[in-house]
């Protein structure tokens, strides 16, 4: 293997070890994320059998994670002609794949809470203590802001993502000179 190669694989190995670790600090599978990686930076279809010698994992890992990613919308099974083997891709537009992942997480994580802090006040919503106001008032805060950020969140990846990036950088004071 030349210098070259060795350099490539080297810092493929890196991005694929950091996105898996960064997929741990999110929330997801680390496996998961590192089949991400994986397939996210092949240039072509990978089956289940190159992914688990690549990442050095079990049949049954390789196939639950593969599936759990299409599930996701991360990638995509490919149906290669006169082949048995199912590969698999994923999903190489990095503004679509934030919207996947923002969209899977709001729906794994931000609705279930949001649901949880309405049933938490509609049980007090008759007691009249002090306590239960305060109560109150902090669960309407927190929701308040859960479901402006759901609102957002929903803005943001639905629109277009030139669109979104200029109001991003407009936002952020970075969308040049200002009037």
């Amino acid at each position: 293997m030349s210098d070259k190669e060795d350099a490539f694989t080297g810092a493929r190995d890196a991005f694929i070890a950091e996105w898996g670790a960064m997929g741990s600090s999110w929330g997801i599978n680390r496996t998961m994320a590192q089949v991400h990686a994986l397939l996210f930076t092949s240039e072509d279809p990978l089956s289940t059998d190159e992914v688990m010698a690549e990442l050095r994992i079990s049949r049954g890992n390789a196939n639950t994670t593969l599936r759990e990613l299409v599930g996701w919308g991360l990638a995509r099974s490919v149906i290669r002609k006169g082949e048995r083997k199912e590969y698999f891709e994923a999903e190489k537009d990095v503004w679509r794949m934030f919207c996947i992942i923002a969209r899977e997480r709001k729906r794994r994580e931000a609705d279930p809470a949001v649901e949880t802090l309405q049933r938490c006040l509609n049980a007090v919503s008759g007691h009249r203590s002090a306590q239960a106001a305060t109560f109150r008032s902090q669960l309407e805060s927190v929701l308040e802001l859960m479901q402006l950020g759901g609102r957002v969140l929903e803005r943001i990846t639905s629109g277009e993502r030139d669109r979104m990036m200029k109001l991003a950088l407009k936002v952020l004071g970075a969308g040049g000179p200002r009037p």
